[in-house]
């Protein structure tokens, strides 16, 4: 009998077991529905933009002067546009070249904003004083305006574009990731990691980026939207891709005033991607920032 009552204890008082994934995916969704429809649409654009060559209806290449500024129909879904290129096809191609853009710039911004920032909250001193001022330097000129700078100077193609979105997004999060890693460079761990005599890497690498990771993530999911409309607007402008690459951007600028009243589908389909999109993404972001504040998530 005593034997069963402390098993049914250890029962009681023994861990559960987690389910994983499943468990954060379900409680993410049910407590932030928006930032849960956010990642639906954010999935399937990524599963558009991957099986684009198995579920676009036509070569969004293909020009069918047979077909110029032909309406919505049967055939075409979304209509075509001045070189009878389905907008369709051309919408599901140009995902693919928006999260190219988007992920690209988004990653490599985010990752060196991060370095930048925990390297400069860890040393201190002169460093921290010379990377900030540099970072300053940067912040102080709005994204678009930097962006269209950096692709004039180096030039108007798709490695120079990506390249052009990631520099303005540095500053930025190095300043968040710094004010982060302030609190996290007087825990005691790291006071114990300098005492053990562990080198200046392994400082950062082991103790103090893992801390920041939450608000990395943040920024990352923000910098994605962003990527996406600065390419998009880069693009419209005329100094992003170029033709014939199918791009949202590239598609509103080919939608021309002449063409507004005879084929308002034209520009009406791209914007609603472009807006899509960047919903989403903005979305999620928020969404995942209330998840992993503590002091949002305690509220």
């Amino acid at each position: 009998m005593a034997n069963a009552i402390l098993a049914d204890a250890a029962d009681l008082v023994a861990p559960k077991p987690r389910g994983g994934w499943v468990d954060v995916v379900v409680t993410f969704s049910r407590r932030r529905p928006l930032g849960a429809i956010g990642a639906v649409i954010v999935v399937i654009m990524i599963a558009v933009a991957l099986t684009a060559r198995l579920i676009a209806p036509y070569d969004p290449l293909a020009i069918d002067f047979g077909a110029m500024l032909a309406a919505p129909s049967a055939a075409h879904w979304l209509g075509t546009d001045a070189f009878g290129r389905d907008v369709l096809s051309r919408i599901i191609y140009g995902s693919e070249t928006a999260l190219i853009v988007g992920f690209t710039a988004a990653f490599v911004g985010a990752s060196a904003g991060v370095v930048l920032g925990v390297g400069s909250a860890y040393f201190g001193g002169k460093i921290d004083l010379v990377v900030q001022r540099i970072m300053d330097i940067f912040i102080s000129f709005p994204l678009i305006i930097l962006a269209l700078a950096m692709v004039a100077i180096l030039g108007n193609n798709l490695p120079n574009l990506i390249t052009a979105i990631t520099i303005p997004m540095i500053p930025r999060c190095a300043l968040v990731i710094r004010s982060s890693a302030l609190s996290v460079r007087e825990m005691p761990y790291v006071d114990a990691a300098r005492a053990a005599g562990f080198s200046h890497i392994r400082i950062i690498l082991r103790h103090m980026l893992p801390n920041v990771m939450a608000p990395y993530l943040i920024m990352l999911t923000a910098f994605l939207g962003q990527a996406i409309l600065l390419e998009a607007s880069l693009s419209f402008l005329g100094l992003g891709v170029q033709e014939p690459t199918p791009a949202w951007g590239l598609m509103l600028s080919g939608a021309a005033v002449e063409f507004a009243e005879r084929a308002p589908w034209m520009a009406i389909f791209p914007g609603i991607a472009i807006s899509l999109a960047v919903f989403a993404f903005n979305l999620f972001g928020d969404s995942l920032r209330d998840a992993l504040d503590p002091k949002l998530r305690s509220l």
